[in-house]
């Protein structure tokens, strides 16, 4: 990592009635920790009233037996970013990682993660399940499953044999994943997570002989929400209730690059076909399914010689989307995709609640502390332990979640959301009396000194987005075919970068072909060098050599990627 970069600087809708904790990070012998991650998971579970139908048995217990967190807030509202400030402690403004498609060892290719830290200082640092964003990090870890050098965090997992089941696809922008349904299988022939629970569960039942840091990535509810049809039989079709933040109108008060960011093309497509009552019975069906795997784990630890020496941590790296603010899925800054469950269950603490807001940032250095272990200089969220041991306690922090593009962030504190667009745009609400953020302060005189504070409690210096390794990105086939026979443009989606690389010994052409498929030269590439350029899901491109002859087309996917013209 760039050291110049390291250097730079609600309420509760649960029925919980605990008293206040108190802990010791001096206890002997050293604590076990039990770090289970749910991939996708908002509010929707019984302790936070989310969503009326939740049925979350495992996730409240956990919640009743530790200190859980109301106010949590993910680094960044995408898998990637989020993961990676959990395990380096480096928030994204600072790091420079930003979005999904960014590589984490490209970025930081020499930070040391949480579980080689604790590794380093004598414990067994094992896991299971997506704990990264689709890679394990083999050198991080003394085991996992599935196994480490493959690099491939996912036991297989049984899905339909056609797909899309429920959701026509809508056209090349459209992500794959986004799909639901019942399977006719059991949990043990439906696989996935429960291997992942399995696996965890095992190791909790044999003898460890140093102190051990188990992590269990589940990955439900993340699309697919494919799970055995007994979870979806609580959640009948026509009871199924739309979330209760929706507000069709919930845009006019946005600032314009707000007005851009909520609506998208997913949650039109999901209407237009009629599925979103669908949709929803499926997340609550895999969020169903994702809990009987925590409790699956809880129960193995209930079981074991540990479970009165070991810390529980559950988190989520993002909320989720369903239709507010006219949104589905995630990466946005509004409460919904930002706030996420945190529970911390430790052997000598009481249950509580906290209201405190907290980012999860601070899960690294959190833990290190309750170990008894030394600090990490690049860690730049605070140790929760004083919430641990008091929730109410004083906490001059703030939760900061950066967005893609740097400069856009949302700031959360013990009542209000400030969210702030690079372009200039803003928006503030009062979670207090609008927990749904249906309306914009950032206008209102009467909110003006508010709204300068929290600019002042905003980053003030953001680490650039570095770009993609080239050699990282996806390739992509070129189709041999004549320009005159090659088909025109569909571009449907969001832009993104394609690079082309000439690897031939003579320059090549880049024509881009329109919906009528009529070409459009846009540049050469020299031999032994590429060129990025901007285009779309659905978009057609031709290359030719520099003499005129047709090599062939290429048809972009959804995402960043490469085409390689090879030597001739």
């Amino acid at each position: 990592m760039n050291n110049k970069i390291l250097n730079k600087g609600s309420l509760l809708l649960a029925l919980l009635c605990i008293s206040v904790p108190s802990f010791s990070n001096a206890q002997q012998p050293k604590p076990n920790i039990l770090f289970i991650a749910v991939d996708d998971l908002n509010d929707w579970i019984g302790c936070m009233g989310g969503h009326p139908q939740t049925i979350t048995p495992n996730l409240d217990r956990l919640a009743k037996s530790s200190m859980f967190f109301t106010n949590a807030h993910c680094a960044a509202p995408a898998c990637n970013p989020s993961r990676t400030a959990i395990f380096t402690g480096i928030s994204p403004h600072r790091s420079g990682l930003y979005a999904n498609n960014q590589k984490m060892r490209e970025i930081m290719p020499e930070v040391e993660l949480l579980p080689k830290t604790l590794s380093r200082q004598g414990y067994y640092s094992g896991g299971s399940g997506k704990m990264l964003h689709y890679f394990i990090d083999a050198r991080s870890w003394d085991e996992y499953f599935p196994k480490a050098e493959s690099e491939n965090p996912f036991p297989r997992t049984l899905y339909p044999e056609t797909r899309p089941l429920s959701l026509p696809r809508g056209g090349p922008w459209q992500y794959i994943e986004t799909d639901w349904g019942p399977l006719q299988a059991t949990d043990q022939e439906y696989g996935g997570d429960y291997l992942v629970a399995d696996w965890i569960s095992k190791k909790l039942a044999v003898k460890h002989d140093k102190p051990f840091f188990l992590a269990c990535g589940i990955y439900r509810p993340h699309e697919p929400w494919f799970v055995p049809e007994k979870y979806f039989k609580p959640f009948p079709l026509d009871s199924i209730q739309h979330p209760t933040g929706y507000k069709a109108d919930d845009l006019d008060d946005l600032p314009a690059e707000g007005q851009r960011r909520g609506p998208n093309r997913y949650f039109a497509h999901i209407q237009k076909e009629g599925q979103w009552e669908q949709a929803i019975q499926g997340y609550l069906a895999s969020i169903h399914f994702a809990d009987a795997m925590v409790g699956k784990v809880l129960d193995a630890l209930d079981a074991s010689p540990y479970a009165d020496n070991t810390i529980v941590v559950l988190w989520s790296d993002h909320g989720w989307h369903l239709g507010e603010k006219q949104h589905w899925q995630k990466f946005t800054g509004w409460r919904v995709s930002t706030r996420v469950p945190l529970m911390i269950r430790t052997p000598a603490g009481k249950p509580g609640v906290c209201a405190r807001p907290v980012s999860l940032t601070s899960l690294s250095p959190t833990l290190l502390d309750l170990a008894g272990l030394p600090a990490i200089k690049q860690h730049d969220s605070p140790s929760l332990v004083p919430l641990l041991n008091r929730p109410a306690a004083k906490w001059p922090h703030v939760a900061i979640t950066d967005l893609e593009e740097p400069g856009s962030f949302s700031v959360s504190d013990d009542r209000w959301r400030y969210i702030r667009y690079k372009t200039g745009g803003e928006e503030l609400y009062d979670n207090q009396s609008d927990p749904h953020e249906w309306h914009n302060l950032a206008e209102s005189t009467a909110h003006a000194m508010q709204l300068e504070k929290y600019r002042a409690l905003s980053p003030k210096n953001f680490a650039p987005k570095l770009a993609l390794n080239v050699s990282s990105l996806p390739r992509l086939k070129v189709i041999p075919s004549s320009l005159a026979k090659t088909p025109g443009s569909q571009p449907d989606g969001n832009p993104f970068d394609v690079v082309f690389v000439n690897q031939s010994s003579a320059a090549i052409r880049i024509y881009w072909m329109d919906q009528n498929a009529k070409p459009k030269f846009y540049f050469e590439v020299e031999p032994g060098q590429y060129k990025r350029q901007q285009t779309r899901p659905g978009a057609v491109w031709f290359v030719a050599d520099k003499d005129g002859a047709d090599i062939g087309y290429i048809q972009m996917d959804d995402r960043s990627a490469r085409v390689v013209i090879a030597k001739q």
